[in-house]
């Protein structure tokens, strides 16, 4: 078992100076509002999401579904937790973009949940961005960026003036679209990880 220290960059935004009217979804996707009925929902698609990525070492619940649920369901009991900040994008073909979808067209067997994200307001009056994910066959097509632009007004409609993150320093694609969006490095953190014979990805 080898100690290993992960860097990490915690990235802040004022939400005053966001431009949201670039949450658009492409065709075929909406935005699915927060049910607590959709806790294993977000579960899956968190682990589909992270399980194969470097997070799921530096937090190793993020590598396993029951890891994920708890960690979902440990999220959505938080004080501080903000449904209007807690989003899954749901996918299915030939169906056209939009807002979001009814509860029955929710609950079709048709569809595929592919992104999640959670937001709490914390201690401070402040957004905190829990687990982004786009599940890998659905990357690339701007799903994140809209993804977080969503939880983001959810945060700027409870009140909030600010909001941020922490990204692992290695996942190069995220800390950009993060400096692209608008978020700017408020400093480095170093997380403590016991590694059990796994290598680093």
């Amino acid at each position: 078992m080898a100690l290993t220290y992960f860097k990490r960059f915690r990235m802040e935004i004022d939400l005053n100076k966001v431009d949201f009217s670039r949450h658009r979804l492409p065709a075929g996707y909406r935005f699915v509002p927060w049910n607590p009925a959709l806790i294993p929902t977000h579960a899956e698609a968190k682990y589909l999401s992270f399980r194969h990525e470097i997070d799921a070492n530096v937090f190793s619940c993020l590598g396993d579904y029951e890891g994920c649920r708890r960690l979902m369901t440990e999220i959505s009991r938080k004080e501080g937790f903000l449904p209007e900040a807690t989003w899954l994008i749901a996918h299915l073909d030939g169906h056209e973009s939009g807002a979001e979808w009814t509860r029955g067209q929710v609950e079709s067997d048709a569809l595929t949940f592919v992104g999640t994200v959670q937001g709490v307001e914390d201690r401070f009056g402040y957004g905190a961005i829990q687990n982004l994910g786009i599940v890998p066959d659905h990357r690339n097509c701007g799903l994140g960026g809209v993804l977080l632009l969503k939880a983001l007004e959810g945060f700027r409609r409870a009140g909030l003036k600010r909001a941020y993150l922490e990204v692992t320093a290695q996942n190069d694609g995220a800390v950009r679209l993060y400096r692209r969006l608008g978020f700017v490095k408020a400093r480095t953190v170093y997380k403590a990880v016991e590694l059990m014979g796994v290598p680093v990805r």
